[in-house]
């Protein structure tokens, strides 16, 4: 089993920034990549990024390409998701991910940290 625990959100004006944290404990040797996603409320699950564990290939969602900045650290086994230029439209609940195959769902999630963005 792997545990992920989210932290970092907040609130913060438009413009501004956050860096969200996840901290990943137990199998995480079994680990092929990571992901970053946001729900916010009355809509669906949003795919923001993933980065792989190995090699370090990284994709972000259109919305927030340019702005937002996902990295790891493998020896803290913790991923990290760097939100600059916030938007109001960024407000939501941010669920850290893992997945131990290339392809699929995502097994593991985070009990989320919420972010919200005043205009």
């Amino acid at each position: 089993q792997v545990q992920l625990v989210e932290s970092g959100g907040g609130l913060v004006q438009a413009g501004g920034s956050l860096r969200l944290s996840c901290a990943a404990s137990g199998r995480t040797f079994s680990t092929y990549a990571m992901g970053w996603f946001r729900q916010a409320p009355g809509e669906e699950r949003e795919f923001v990024a993933r980065i792989w564990w190995s090699g370090g290939a990284i994709y972000y969602g259109d919305s927030v390409k340019g702005r937002f900045i996902i990295s790891r650290d493998n020896a803290k086994n913790t991923v990290y998701l760097q939100m600059n230029s916030l938007k109001p439209e960024d407000t939501g609940v941010y669920y850290c991910a893992l997945r131990t195959a290339p392809t699929g769902e995502y097994e593991y999630w985070g009990q989320g940290t919420r972010v919200t963005v005043s205009s």
